[in-house]
């Protein structure tokens, strides 16, 4: 492996090859032709190494077949600074000019597929409308996350003042790209128990940490380990879309683990680090040594504390099978869900239309009033009214009472009884890093890893990333700050894997995140804790508005509803370090968010 590891320690390991032989013949082969993984089972855990090299796409040009060039515009018809979104015939592709150059490349963001000519163009990228996402439009490559795909980018030429695009049919039809990676070049001489790279955790963070060290050429061994008994997927979707299965909602096929050499070791927990022998051991009694570790353990959900919180039917939604269990329990009964939370208002939206009732249970007078203030949390909660959701606010649970084991009513501090068959808890959560408490890698208070602008903790070599993270935030001042989004995990991910080949990468992204409810969206961008005040634009009644969250004299984040693409606008101005001010907010006059304004 290179000379990288340090003499492994002895490990008792039982392994035992396990192909059925009726899985022999879709097994033994990958889709390129070259031998699949192993399956061994290691102390009774089944565990998945990557024993051959596999080829490298080859250009998808190659097929002259698979190419067309079609004329899409006059070079008068786009003025600089504007985008196109263009025909031709068999797609659809982006045409851009910035700079007196034209460039063109994939029209759809490959995240959900929003569409990039509604978004923002800024000095060299287009950031996606919905959810921020930001592309190069000289290479594609995505620069802020969320997704894990690049565009495609397409040929531009000019003739006789014509624009043509010459792109791939295939890149036109998929609208992404995965970015080139290489392989791990030294597999069938590793030891069992010692890898390069541990990841600790495979979510978002984790992931992008894998795929951006291939990205980056890295070629020795990487080693996910997760909790789940899935591959990656995408989180937000359980509380969005809850009857989604983990295929549906997977960040990857299985194929691309095999391709790229990223090993996953499911249901693995991790029980302590040891930082001076640079070991992991996980619960099973499993050790691994690493060279370089990444901690990115997310968050676990509080759970209720009450007389009868040991009932049936009572559920934090942490994996798929959760939230397939909470909708399958939920159609045609009584729901409630404690906690006025984002996950908590997701999940009583989505099983409006399934249950016989929903009840949402919080502490404060109204939803989301700490994150986006009184008024905007006042006009959601009107919009949930409307769709036969009742609120009991500023009050807790007392007992959950049960008839056969299973969950019958939800008792109120206030008094009140509610009838439920089932309950979802949504009232926060605190960070998964107790094994570490021992470990020397330094906790604050709050139990939250702290680390640097590079991601790394006190410990060379230690990194951590994603929800259960402090870390200086440049757009506050480099203040220290728990950011538990989506969009965030993902950049700490891919920041802490340039870090551990030591590129010297800090941190500057701008926080962005969105929930939705009803099939309508609010986005938000900055950090807006402790904010003292909130200017509104626009309509709450209506639920078509733009809240700019103030501190002093200065906005520190944005929330909208229909009112695309401001938040990813105003991402922009705050990405580029300029300050917008609460004067400029107030007056309604936009000029400052293209820097003409005071």
């Amino acid at each position: 492996m290179g000379g990288c590891f340090s003499k492994p320690k002895p490990v008792e390991v039982k392994i035992e090859v396990v192909i059925p032989e009726k899985e022999r013949s879709k097994e033994e082969m990958s889709p390129n032709g070259k031998a699949s993984p192993l399956v061994y089972k290691v102390n009774g855990t089944a565990r998945h190494y990557h024993l051959e090299e596999h080829p490298i796409a080859s250009n998808p040009y190659h097929n002259p077949k698979d190419v067309v060039e079609a004329s899409v515009c006059h070079v008068k018809d786009l003025e600089n600074g504007q985008m196109r979104e263009v025909d031709l015939g068999c797609g659809k592709a982006l045409l851009i000019k910035e700079g007196g150059e034209f460039y063109a490349m994939g029209h759809k963001c490959p995240h959900y597929g929003a569409p990039l000519v509604k978004g923002v163009l800024s000095k060299g990228r287009v950031r996606c409308p919905w959810h921020g996402a930001c592309f190069n439009i000289g290479t594609g490559d995505i620069e802020d996350f969320p997704g894990l795909d690049s565009l495609p980018r397409f040929q531009v030429k000019i003739e006789k003042e014509k624009v043509y695009i010459r792109a791939s049919k295939q890149a036109l039809q998929t609208q992404r790209r995965t970015k080139m990676m290489a392989k791990c070049i030294s597999l069938s001489n590793y030891n069992l128990s010692s890898t390069n790279v541990l990841i600790i955790g495979a979510g978002a963070a984790g992931l992008v940490c894998a795929e951006t060290l291939r990205q980056e050429g890295f070629s020795d061994r990487i080693v996910m380990c997760t909790m789940d008994r899935h591959l990656p997927y995408d989180r937000p979707k359980l509380s969005k879309s809850m009857d989604s299965h983990p295929e549906q909602i997977a960040l990857r096929p299985k194929e691309f683990f095999r391709t790229y050499d990223i090993e996953v070791l499911t249901e693995m927990q991790a029980a302590a680090v040891d930082i001076k022998n640079k070991t992991a051991v996980f619960k099973d009694g499993f050790k691994m040594e690493y060279n370089k570790l990444l901690i990115a353990t997310g968050n676990t959900p509080k759970a209720l504390s009450c007389k009868g919180k040991e009932v049936e039917n009572v559920f934090n939604i942490r994996t798929p099978e959760d939230a397939n269990r909470v909708v399958k329990l939920a159609t045609s009964k009584n729901v409630v869900i404690v906690g006025a939370s984002f996950l908590g208002m997701e999940v009583a939206a989505y099983l409006t239309e399934r249950a016989h009732s929903v009840s949402v249970v919080e502490l404060e007078e109204v939803p989301f009033k700490k994150f986006f203030g009184e008024r905007v949390g006042r006009a959601v909660m009107k919009m949930f009214e409307s769709h036969r959701v009742k609120f009991y606010m500023q009050t807790e649970v007392s007992e959950l009472r049960e008839q056969e084991g299973k969950l019958k009513e939800v008792v109120l501090k206030s008094g009140k009884v509610l009838r439920a068959d089932v309950c979802v808890v949504g009232i926060g959560a605190v960070p998964a890093t107790g094994f570490l408490k021992q470990s020397g890698i330094n906790i604050d208070s709050k139990g939250f890893i702290v680390v640097n602008k590079m991601m790394q903790t006190n410990i060379p070599g230690v990194f951590a990333a994603g929800d259960a993270v402090t870390f200086p935030l440049a757009l506050r001042n480099n203040k220290k700050v728990n950011v538990p989004h989506w969009q965030m995990a993902h950049m700490h991910g891919r920041i802490a894997a340039l870090n551990m080949l030591a590129h010297g990468t800090e941190i500057s992204t701008v926080p962005y995140l969105w929930t939705a409810m009803f099939g309508k969206s609010i986005r938000y961008a900055g950090h807006g804790e402790g904010f003292d005040d909130v200017v509104i634009q626009g309509d709450l009644d209506e639920l078509k508005f733009v809240a700019f969250y103030t501190k002093s004299d200065e906005v520190v984040a944005v929330a909208s509803m229909n009112y695309d693409p401001i938040v990813s606008k105003v991402a922009e101005v705050l990405a580029a370090g300029r300050a917008i001010r609460k004067r400029d907010v107030e007056t309604g006059d936009m000029s400052w968010l293209t820097g003409k304004g005071s």
